[in-house]
């Protein structure tokens, strides 16, 4: 059954694109778009646009459709499996691959891979991310943990609520630091200006994320970071918050950066019980090529 909305406005609130996302939750100006397109979005029964000067007494009705459930097919996309047992999977994502389907992203995903490899996996209540616990960026490389049964899945949910696991990346910063380590404890909500983005707002959710200088070269700091919490694009973020963006963030940071394949980000150690036996389970890999040669440069250019 589609979802349905209807408002009547008691005084004037710009425009209807605006008034619609802040009123109905998850709901993208894009989306918002493919509604008045396809006349799912009447103000006192007309057609609008989306720029379009919601005036006092308007009645705005929205009728959304339920999305059509999106495909899942294994495909056969080669994965660095670190560990694998009955439970769980740890898998070495590399940079530029998407963790699961969406509407812009259907195919060629690490999901994809993953029902490919094996037919265990997971259940998850979304039904478009099996196996899934938790995600890194598209362009961000590095460590994650797959459950392959619902056992395995409320453990390792349980054990991110709780903060017992263990997550750390790498990542190469603009700029230097005067102090050697430190915590940033912002909240983290979507961009008031940029519904593509996250940031630092005042209503957000809680997140914290604990850093530590390891390197310092010329304008640029290799930094490793603790994850606290797991807010969408947490440590890009909360890096660009305190004036040190990642670098080549396309979305954070500024124009002139390193040059690389996105984000310098690196998720490269992971730690967790498993969850039949409770045996303490670390992980360790590497950061990509691309990540090793720039940082070889900095060096040398130090």
């Amino acid at each position: 059954m589609p979802d349905k909305y209807q408002f009547i406005i008691q005084d004037e609130q710009g425009r209807l694109d605006s008034l619609l996302a802040s009123k109905i939750p998850n709901l993208s100006r894009t989306r918002i778009q493919e509604l008045l397109r396809d006349k799912n979005i009447l103000v006192n029964d007309k057609v609008v646009k989306p720029s379009y000067k919601v005036q006092k007494n308007d009645l705005i009705a929205v009728t959304i459709p339920q999305l059509k459930p999106l495909a899942m097919t294994p495909e056969d996309i080669p994965l660095d499996i670190i560990y694998e047992d009955q439970d769980v999977l740890v898998v070495n994502k590399p940079q530029g691959m998407v963790v699961h389907p969406a509407a812009g992203h259907p195919d060629h995903t690490l999901v994809n891979a993953l029902l490919f490899h094996t037919k265990n996996l997971a259940q998850s209540p979304e039904g478009f991310r099996p196996g899934i616990v938790h995600r890194i960026d598209k362009d961000t490389s590095g460590l994650l943990m797959v459950a392959k049964n619902s056992f395995a899945r409320e453990s390792l949910e349980n054990q991110l609520a709780h903060k017992t696991n263990k997550r750390l990346y790498l990542a190469i910063v603009h700029g230097n630091f005067s102090e050697k380590s430190g915590v940033i404890n912002a909240p983290i909500g979507r961009d008031h200006f940029n519904r593509k983005k996250m940031a630092v707002v005042e209503n957000g959710k809680e997140a914290v994320t604990h850093f530590t200088v390891l390197e310092q070269f010329h304008n640029y700091s290799l930094i490793e970071c603790r994850l606290e919490t797991g807010r969408t694009h947490q440590i890009r973020v909360h890096l660009s918050y305190i004036g040190h963006p990642v670098a080549g963030d396309p979305l954070y940071g500024p124009q002139h950066s390193l040059k690389g394949h996105g984000q310098f980000l690196h998720a490269q150690i992971l730690g967790f019980k498993q969850p039949h036996s409770g045996k303490w389970l670390e992980f360790k890999v590497e950061p990509p090529q691309i990540f090793l040669e720039r940082l070889t440069e900095l060096r040398k250019s130090d």
